[in-house]
């Protein structure tokens, strides 16, 4: 005995877990005829009915079949095709007001479709319910074209004995050109909204704003990349990324979104003192407790600016980086810097922040020697092991070594050889002992020192 397709099967898990009765006579009825035409003069796919018709009642009336279109929970809306196969479809519940989800009616084309959210055949006795094992069916949802959800599914349904290898085919080509249709009529839409209410826009007279579709598409912007694509209308309060609030004005067709101009807000000022032995973190003039790994990812921030969960990861650890960890040290450390230092989505700080390696790197690239070697007192982050980190660490030792060496200055070089990168560079040690002159005190440590680690050698 073959066994059932994987999406047979679990179909039938699902419907069974539901409670469905393979015994089943017919599938329930939800609505009675007199409150179905409300449903459908209100129901999105009413406007595609003609092309639904057109294209699949000629091949229903030739194959003795039905085209059903149901709603997104499985109500049949409309049922139309061979007299006599509607006749026999009204004897098992397949009929106009029935409900005929999985968990109502068990392992079918309109359901199972419903479920995966993908074109489905059902033949035969791949039926959960034995009283449908005479028919076989194949459905395709139906998706709205603006918000991406399923709104509905067609269905093509007969007798067994009239079954044709094109009837999947033919649904799933009748689904994508409904959605067409209501693509074009949404694109109309937007024209119409535009055309109706830029001046609304235009009013702002430079004040950021957008106007959006009645369910939050952003049709029109002002200036561009201020909102993303979509905007959530439905509690009327609106924040956008930056964490400026926005104000709804509902529209005839839509919405104006306004964003009224703030006066300045201070930001925060987020002090990061990674050169020194232990990290050190000031936040608006107070000291703020730092783990090292919170340390990692305020330099990663800081190194790098917007970083997703899974870009921090392979900063902070690696290719063994796991982005679930990240996330809870992220949440961990924005409860205590405060939401408006450390924003999400991505994950990026939004305070003024003034580091140290930071000043360092700076000095280096504008040339000036003196200030990158007094800035510089040490390796960024000893303890650290994170790859980004490490890579930031070497960089700044290698270009603050190379800077004193060519400079020749002895300031700058006893200030490199304090640190813990340049107390065991004898390069810079026989340099330094070169520049410094006889009465300077410092050349006698110099010389010591210079002269153990000759000797260690």
């Amino acid at each position: 005995m073959d066994l059932p397709r994987s999406v047979i099967s679990a179909s039938w898990q699902r419907s069974l877990a539901a409670n469905v009765d393979p015994d089943l006579h017919t599938a329930p009825t939800v609505f009675a005829a007199d409150e179905l035409s409300d449903l459908r003069e209100r129901h999105p796919l009413h406007p595609s009915l003609p092309t639904l018709r057109e294209t699949l009642l000629g091949f229903a009336e030739e194959a003795k079949h039905i085209m059903i279109v149901a709603d997104a929970q499985g109500h049949i809306l409309w049922c139309e095709g061979s007299h006599d196969t509607r006749g026999s479809a009204e004897d098992v519940g397949l009929a106009e007001g029935t409900r005929w989800s999985e968990d109502a009616a068990g392992t079918n084309g309109m359901g199972t479709a419903l479920a995966v959210n993908s074109a489905v055949t059902v033949h035969s006795a791949e039926h959960l319910v034995r009283t449908y094992h005479h028919w076989t069916c194949a459905a395709s949802p139906i998706r709205d074209p603006d918000t991406g959800t399923t709104i509905g599914v067609v269905d093509l349904s007969g007798p067994i004995e009239t079954v044709h290898p094109s009837m999947v085919a033919l649904v799933s080509a009748s689904a994508r050109l409904a959605e067409s249709e209501m693509l074009a009529r949404m694109h109309a839409q937007d024209e119409e909204l535009r055309a109706r209410n830029m001046r609304h826009l235009m009013a702002l007279r430079g004040e950021p704003g957008a106007l959006l579709s009645p369910t939050g598409r952003v049709v029109a912007v002002e200036p561009y990349g201020l909102l993303p694509s979509r905007v959530d209308v439905s509690s009327g309060r609106v924040v956008l990324p930056d964490g400026r609030e926005a104000v709804l004005e509902p529209l005839a067709q839509g919405y104006l979104l306004r964003v009224p101009r703030q006066r300045h807000v201070r930001r925060s000022v987020l002090s990061l003192s990674f050169l020194l032995p232990e990290p050190k973190v000031v936040l608006d003039g107070r000291e703020v407790p730092i783990s090292l790994r919170h340390a990692e990812i305020l330099s990663a921030l800081t190194l790098d600016g917007r970083l997703s969960a899974d870009q921090l990861a392979l900063r902070l650890y690696g290719e063994r980086g796991n982005p679930t960890t990240v996330r809870a040290e992220l949440h961990r450390l924005r409860a205590q810097l405060g939401p408006d230092v450390l924003a999400t989505r991505p994950y990026r700080l939004t305070a003024d922040v003034e580091a140290d390696f930071l000043a360092v790197r700076t000095a280096l690239r504008d040339g000036d020697v003196p200030l990158a070697a007094s800035r510089y007192r040490g390796s960024l982050l000893r303890r650290s092991e994170a790859p980004v980190v490490r890579d930031e660490r070497d960089d700044l030792a290698t270009g603050v070594r190379k800077a004193v060496l060519s400079r020749g200055d002895a300031n700058a070089l006893w200030t490199f050889t304090q640190t813990d990168s340049g107390e065991h560079d004898v390069e810079a040690l026989e340099q330094l002992v070169r520049l410094l002159p006889p009465d300077d005190v410092r050349l006698a440590i110099a010389t010591a020192r210079l002269r153990r680690l000759s000797q260690d050698d």
